[in-house]
């Protein structure tokens, strides 16, 4: 899906215009819901506001906040995220409106100024929106002369923000979707060699469409996470009460002969910490791969694993790693993801975190700022890797 054939913001005279920004608010609050709890996403659109305020145009940003399920539920208001917005652009009017497509909104766009922000309220108030309903892409788009799609975490959904304003507006790229597309995109077409894909998480068949996309075109794939037993299993190990994504077995094996035929080295944990049950205080070991005892749990992926997995990612070119190595958030469990994490920091490669919970583990680790680029959209990221053509990018003018 490259995006050099899309237009961005750079692309289209937005002097004097109001422009509807679609970004990605959808920030953690404190427990009382007053105020934003962490501003990355805020921060991740602010290259794209500003650029906008710089130009003169006339900002309306959209954007959604949890899941309130098509009700107006004061819990999920974008009223703090407006505060801590005016805070990071100190001298710019950002004013709230108290509705999406209603008379708050009309009114506060009818007074804005070239240069001012409007932030309407959470978008998912109407269920229209996640229904992409038309008439009310209609309502949204009538508030603006022009479209910027600028929150990659929604763009594999088809949403009325999302896919049906473009059907009423011109519609471009702003920065940070320039930005993800341009660095995986690059990284999938013409990847620094070895290329060396990392994939964890619990089930084979989620990452399926993302195996396969990428067995043609990295050098090495590396398994972690609750799949790995899935695929340790279809090799004719015991695995124990590790979880096990029955009907994917077959799959697995299908997987590692395409691997073979490809020529692509699919390694997977030689040792593993297992538990005598999923809990964060119960009694583990570390055991050979295929020695898991009755009864217990693969919990993480075992320190030789983790020191193997480490030497080929750093020396990797180019590193894409999508899901953790085990239960990291337990304190237990957590030493193959911080390996891992640490080795990619390592790596003179470039290294891309594709968002979720691999984002997360970078993240609490302090090692966000070595990392070439971290993904901002867990599925949409995933969705980009499987190959599929994005729905949000799809709708995008041409150049």
């Amino acid at each position: 899906m490259p995006l050099r054939k899309k237009k961005t913001v750079e692309d289209i005279d937005v002097r004097g215009k109001r422009v509807l920004v679609r970004v990605d608010f959808n920030t953690p609050l404190t427990e009382d819901r007053s105020k934003v709890a962490d501003d990355k996403r805020i921060t991740a659109a602010l290259p794209t506001i500003e650029y906008l305020l710089a130009q003169g145009a006339k900002v309306i940003l959209v954007s959604h906040l949890g899941r309130p399920k098509g009700v107006v539920n004061p819990q999920f208001s974008l009223a703090p995220v407006a505060l801590r917005l005016s805070e990071l652009l100190p001298g710019t009017k950002v004013v709230f409106a108290h509705d999406t497509v209603g008379e708050s909104a009309k009114s506060a766009i009818a007074a804005m100024n070239d240069g001012e922000i409007v932030l309407l309220e959470n978008v998912r108030f109407h269920k229209e929106e996640t229904d992409n309903d038309p008439a009310f892409a209609r309502q949204l788009a009538d508030l603006a002369e022009l479209y910027v799609s600028d929150a990659f975490g929604t763009v594999h959904r088809a949403h009325a923000s999302t896919v049906g304003v473009a059907a009423y507006l011109p519609a471009v790229a702003g920065y940070l979707i320039r930005k993800e597309i341009s660095v995986m995109g690059e990284a999938l077409l013409r990847p620094t060699r070895p290329f060396v894909a990392i994939l964890g998480g619990a089930k084979v068949k989620d990452k399926i469409a993302v195996i396969r996309n990428l067995l043609d075109k990295c050098d090495s794939l590396l398994i972690g996470g609750g799949m790995a037993y899935t695929f340790l299993k279809a090799r004719g190990y015991g695995i124990g009460n590790s979880i096990l994504d029955e009907d994917s077995l077959e799959l697995a094996r299908e997987l590692m002969a395409e691997a073979e035929a490809h020529k692509v080295d699919l390694m997977l944990p030689v040792d593993d910490v297992v538990a005598q049950e999923f809990s964060a205080d119960a009694a583990f070991q570390t055991v050979p791969s295929d020695q898991i005892p009755e009864g217990w749990c693969g919990m993480d992926i075992g320190a030789k694993t983790a020191e193997m997995y480490a030497k080929v990612i750093k020396e990797a070119g180019t590193v894409i790693w999508n899901g953790p190595m085990g239960v990291f958030e337990m304190p237990n469990f957590s030493n193959g993801t911080k390996r891992v994490a640490e080795a990619c920091a390592a790596c003179k490669g470039v290294t891309i975190i594709g968002g979720g919970d691999s984002a997360s583990a970078v993240k609490k680790l302090g090692l966000a700022s070595q990392m070439t680029h971290i993904s901002t959209g867990g599925g949409a990221s995933l969705e980009f890797l499987e190959g599929k053509e994005l729905p949000g990018i799809a709708v995008l003018d041409e150049k």
